[in-house]
């Protein structure tokens, strides 16, 4: 526990009803967790290393600030304590009563191009990271080739060249997802883009208790500890870099990128943390959503005068919803707001640590969300997230029956849609959109040595691309004109650090928005939105505006009262766009999974793997949605006890894999809400054999499936439907398959195969 925290007596809902009606009765008073009753007592603090010196020969180092970014995925504006919420966060409270707040901070709507902001200084479409890295789009579409340009370079970079350690840690979602393989290519990987370290996952989300994790630019295999959580494993990472940083090289300044998988789907938390919400969520999204409303003006985080915008389309009033829909619905939120406080947690170990080895005054802490709360849960919430993302409907009977199991290793969580909005609260719609609970996020700034007006509020616009010219202002760095060779892009955020002590210091005052065809530009307090239907020419688009200076929510639109405004903003939009490579815009949402670039190593037609391969991850695994396919594998089994599993892509909530079992060649397609299984009329022969599954693509995500053994036909289904967009969030397993298990028929078992594979071949027609 921090030196000087106190613990209140009340409970940690009565603390929060307190420090809403008071800001400055709770200045200092944070609980670390949530979880513990006692309070230590404090002690006096013994240096763990040699203090910095004015005789030190790195003197000039010494004086420079460490950095951390600590970066969450898809959550709400509302849902810190500090910005609203009843969710229990202290320990980002501490850093919030101790630091700045900014409440008109925006990001980009989806998470990518945010990160790439974040750590470069420059516009997404600039730098090649217009949307999500899954989607690369190829030569003709060069901002959206979902990595960072080298003339972009990162602010791990810049750093390390000014004799800065650099670490990541978490989420990295900055190359494509063709490029995460254990074979590279490595150009994109954290370790090429200016960091030293790197411990976490590439791509857009992982299971946070079997993740597919990397260490550095190899693929390392998933601790085996039941009580193991992601969160607290890439906490544990950090707080050994920065041990070991300050006990060896002290005089050295850090940077690091701490990005939280959480609140990204799937919302995993152990059971401790679902219980501490027990009941607090049984009275419903409205009733949520109007007490952050009114404790956010209370905060200063909203204007007194702010409307709360009604409930979103689709959404129902809580009254209206069945016993079984609050029952459910209720679990969902309890999950989500423990998977938080959990989150939250880590947070606090990582200040603690840094308090102990004497770096927590000279480190500078920016806290953020890549954007906003996520919807893909749609109406009823998702425990299958591979459906989700495959806009494959869930039934409600289905998720009741598992109500228990949210947030645990046996489903893949994502709130529904109401909550979703709750965690926007003030705002409209979601996460993917232009609107405030798309593109404004929490903004925290903490620096004990550098910040004098403490717990203070800033209304001051800012975007994520103002925060590492910030840091360079900071440290009193300049742009290098070359890195590694590469002339170097002109920064395009601004520097927001006169902000820290002036509340009412002028920002920069313009910034456009794009992602899939949907658009918005913000100017001096004014925000026009196009509002797009996908395939549709972006000529008949419907435009709105705000005047959000005076209307938060972007409750009244005045197209129609101001056209001469409107005009104004739409003509700066098509500025601002030509200046900064938003065209050509493409409006491509899941069908982005289904581009394969020609300079990429997935656009083959034939792919051969061999026994004992690294997991190769599904996004880099050969594409055989809506294709037709053959996989043949050349096997010997010494005997008739010899079976297993040839290869497995996915895990139990979707997939497909090929097995022999009890001598029979069995081949399984998890769809996540169906299985289709072909099982041979005839046994597996002894002695060297070809065993082979053919797919016919008949219609749209549909075909039939046929099992061979030495080139005869053994077996088929007709598979009647398929996945529109992604496979899995598990990648591809030769000989075995590891983790979640794709098939129930062996899901207790350590079912590898116990012959011998020769090699595993896809032909791709």
């Amino acid at each position: 526990m921090h030196s000087g925290w106190k613990v209140l007596s009340s409970s940690p809902f009565q603390k929060l009803t307190i420090f809403a009606s008071s800001l400055a009765l709770l200045s200092g008073c944070a609980l670390k967790n949530p979880l513990e009753t006692e309070v230590k007592a404090e002690s006096s603090k013994q240096p763990s290393h040699q203090s910095k010196t004015e005789n030190s020969e790195n003197k000039a180092d010494a004086e420079k600030p460490n950095f951390i970014y600590i970066v969450l995925d898809d959550s709400g504006f509302s849902d810190l304590a500090t910005f609203g919420s009843e969710i229990q966060t202290p320990n980002l409270d501490h850093l919030a009563e101790n630091g700045i707040r900014y409440n008109n901070f925006h990001v980009t709507p989806v998470c990518s191009p945010t990160r790439a902001s974040l750590l470069t200084g420059r516009n997404p479409h600039d730098v090649g990271m217009a949307t999500v890295a899954n989607f690369d789009m190829g030569p003709d579409l060069p901002n959206k080739r979902g990595r960072i340009k080298p003339e972009a370079g990162t602010v791990a970079e810049v750093l390390k060249e000014n004799d800065y350690s650099t670490f990541a840690l978490g989420k990295w979602h900055l190359s494509p997802s063709h490029q995460a393989t254990a074979a590279g290519p490595y150009e994109n990987w954290p370790l090429a883009k200016g960091f030293d370290r790197f411990y976490g996952f590439l791509e857009d989300s992982s299971d946070q208790y079997k993740p597919e994790l990397v260490k550095d630019n190899s693929f390392i295999e998933t601790p085996e500890d039941e009580d193991y959580h992601f969160s607290e494993d890439i906490v544990n990472q950090a707080n050994q870099y920065v041990t070991d940083h300050a006990s060896i090289d002290p005089d050295k300044p850090f940077f690091m990128y701490l990005a939280f998988g959480a609140q990204h789907q799937p919302v995993q938390v152990p059971e401790k943390y679902i219980d501490m919400y027990d009941g607090k969520y049984d009275e419903g999204w409205d009733k949520i959503r109007e007490e952050r409303f009114e404790r956010q003006k209370e905060l200063g985080i909203i204007p007194e005068n702010t409307k709360l915008a009604p409930l979103n389309p689709g959404v129902k009033p809580w009254n209206e919803l069945s016993e079984d829909e609050k029952e459910a619905f209720t679990r969902f939120q309890e999950t989500y707001a423990g998977f938080l406080t959990h989150t939250d947690e880590q947070i606090g170990r990582l200040v603690d640590q840094l308090e102990a080895v004497d770096e927590l005054e000279d480190t500078m802490i920016v806290f953020l969300s890549d954007n906003g709360a996520s919807s893909m849960g749609k109406a009823t919430g998702s425990i299958n997230h591979t459906l989700a993302y495959n806009d494959i409907p869930e039934s409600l009977t289905d998720i009741v029956d598992r109500v228990d199991d949210i947030g645990s290793d046996k489903t893949k969580s994502e709130f529904p849609a109401g909550w979703a909005q709750v965690s926007g609260t003030p705002f409209k719609l979601y996460k993917s959109t232009m609107y405030g609970a798309g593109v404004k996020s929490p903004l925290i700034i903490s620096y004990p040595k550098g910040l004098k007006d403490k717990g203070a509020v800033r209304n001051q616009f800012a975007h994520a691309i103002d925060v590492t010219p910030t840091i360079y202002d900071l440290a009193g760095i300049e742009l290098p004109k070359e890195i590694k060779g590469v002339k170097q892009m002109p920064l395009q955020g601004e520097s927001f650090a006169e902000t820290f002590e002036d509340d009412e210091v002028s920002t920069r005052d313009t910034q456009y928005f794009e992602n899939n065809g949907q658009r918005a530009i913000y100017s001096e307090g004014w925000k026009a939105i196009a509002k797009h239907v996908p395939k549709t020419p972006y000529e008949k688009d419907v435009w709105e505006l705000y005047h959000v200076a005076e209307d938060v929510s972007e409750s009244k639109n005045l197209a129609a009262d101001n056209p001469k405004k409107l005009k104004e903003l739409q003509k700066l939009f098509d500025k601002e766009a030509k200046k900064y490579g938003v065209m050509p815009m493409s409006d491509i949402m899941g069908d982005g999974f289904l581009k394969i670039p020609e300079d990429s190593l997935r656009a083959k037609n034939q792919f051969t793997f061999y026994p004992g391969m690294s997991r190769l991850p599904e996004g880099a695994a050969p594409l055989i949605i809506n294709r037709s396919y053959s996989i043949t594998v050349p096997i010997i089994r010494k005997n008739e006890n010899d079976e297993g599993v040839l290869l497995a892509l996915g895990s139990s909530e979707s997939g497909y894999t090929l097995y022999i079992k009890d001598n029979k060649l069995i081949y399984e397609y998890n769809r996540g809400n169906a299985v289709y299984k072909i099982e041979s009329n005839q046994e597996v022969p002894v002695g060297i054999s070809t065993v082979s599954f053919e797919f016919e693509h008949t219609a749209p995500h549909q075909g039939n499936g046929k099992l061979y053994i030495n080139k005869e036909a053994v077996g088929e289904t007709n598979i009647e439907e398929t996945h529109k967009f992604k496979l899995s969030f598990e990648g591809l397993d030769i000989g075995k398959d590891s983790n979640y298990p794709v098939s129930k028929n062996y899901k207790d078992e350590d079912f590898d195969f116990t012959g011998e594979i020769d090699k595993v071949i896809y032909d791709i027609k």
